[in-house]
């Protein structure tokens, strides 16, 4: 079985330095990807300010309004909660989510993060996959126990081998991951798989910074591919990435 997914910082629906909403135009090339998966990031849940602002401002939260007519199945964590909204992960899927939960891996008060776990039922497969959208923390100290935290969990609640899909925003330029949950997880990094090395993915325009990763096990990767420059440029300060994977038997 093949699985196409993709994880994307969409930076709340709004183009680099906040110039214009760009939530419709988003949705609009999120659809064409025909993915099966979407790790998405920065994730406005609820804005009461843009929604007085903006007359074209969605009346669902934004991760309802992007699956809409495509994937059936959205899981929403809200980690950052303020007096006119909250933002945070969420994940789209084409297939059915049978369990959700946000962790709360925050490692100080100005800066929230979570964990999004989803359990997700494939056709054709007997064994659930589990999908954990992320998005770290910008300081070396909070993504190590973040991603201490994530690796603890999973070796938790995926012990047996399950099939794993762990993306989203690392902000890892340092590479740290691969040793913290890539070798300890037994996963693979879908551009490092043949590429040798993450992808550039920040900024959208000309990418220079590998922020954004896709950690796989259980599947083979057939293709990975960074989505920037124009149009992609124009909607996030991040690139877009997607992966077509191979259920391994």
């Amino acid at each position: 079985m093949k699985l196409r997914i993709c994880t994307y910082n969409i930076h709340k629906g709004f183009s680099q330095f906040n110039r214009r909403m760009v939530v419709h135009e988003l949705r609009e090339r999120l659809h064409a990807l025909q993915v099966d998966l979407v790790f998405l990031q920065e994730v406005q849940g609820m804005h009461l300010g843009h929604a007085a602002r903006h007359a074209d401002w969605p009346a669902f939260p934004q991760h309802e309004f992007l699956a809409q007519d495509i994937w059936q199945q959205t899981a929403y964590g809200g980690n950052a909660v303020y007096d006119h909204g909250h933002h945070g992960n969420a994940i789209l899927s084409s297939y059915p989510i049978l369990r959700v939960e946000n962790q709360d891996v925050s490692d100080h008060r100005f800066e929230r993060r979570g964990l999004l776990h989803c359990e997700v039922a494939l056709p054709a497969s007997v064994a659930k996959v589990h999908c954990v959208c992320v998005h770290l923390g910008l300081m070396a100290g909070s993504r190590r126990r973040q991603m201490a935290a994530l690796a603890a969990r999973m070796e938790r609640w995926a012990d047996d081998g399950a099939p794993l899909i762990i993306a989203g925003d690392f902000n890892d330029w340092r590479n740290r991951a691969d040793e913290l949950i890539g070798r300890r997880l037994g996963m693979v990094e879908a551009f490092s798989a043949g590429h040798g090395h993450p992808a550039r993915s920040y900024p959208s325009r000309l990418p220079v910074l590998r922020l954004d990763r896709i950690y796989v096990r259980g599947f083979r990767v057939r293709e990975a591919r960074v989505h920037f420059g124009p149009p992609w440029s124009q909607l996030s300060d991040h690139a877009a990435l997607t992966a077509e994977l191979e259920l391994a038997v």
